[in-house]
């Protein structure tokens, strides 16, 4: 059995003392969506999160974690970070803004930290999975703790 390599989103969990479980799956580099990661884990979801990153037209750059079968709102995203419009960052800057490539983008361990808002029903399950920082492998996490760590705002941002 191969060892699970950890990211560098698990080392600094694992060094804020927040229990996770790094959970490996098999990714299709033509199938990103959450809905597939569901499948593969074998679980609701609801409780797959994705991690987007916007870009606000005053605010600048933030980050919306939302349930693997939602949308993001863009006009409630913009409100949550104090701007009137938002639009998603261009797949082709999400390495070079945040460290993570699509598929693997964590709410944990980005360049720099960006405000993060949680979608509210997070908070509805015991343990949410986000991206581990690569394709492949997700965090099993409590959300509670993980919005802590985070410093993420929780409301509504999906239609």
């Amino acid at each position: 059995m191969s060892k699970t390599p950890k990211t560098n989103a698990a080392r600094l969990l694992e060094t804020a003392g927040i229990p996770f479980r790094l959970v490996p799956y098999k990714f299709d580099e033509n199938d990103l969506a959450a809905q597939h990661v569901a499948e593969e884990l074998g679980e609701d979801i609801r409780q797959v999160f994705k991690t987007l990153v916007l870009h606000g037209e005053r605010t600048g750059y933030f980050v919306c974690v939302i349930p693997g079968n939602c949308e993001v709102d863009l006009k409630k995203a913009a409100s949550a970070a104090g701007d009137k419009k938002a639009e998603m960052l261009p797949m082709k800057e999400l390495l070079a803004t945040t460290g993570y490539i699509r598929g693997g983008c964590s709410p944990v361990g980005m360049k720099k930290p960006f405000p993060t808002f949680f979608h509210e029903s997070a908070l509805d399950f015991e343990r949410i999975y986000v991206s581990a920082g690569v394709r492949g492998l997700q965090l099993e996490v409590a959300p509670d703790k993980l919005i802590n760590y985070v410093g993420a705002t929780v409301c509504n941002i999906v239609k």
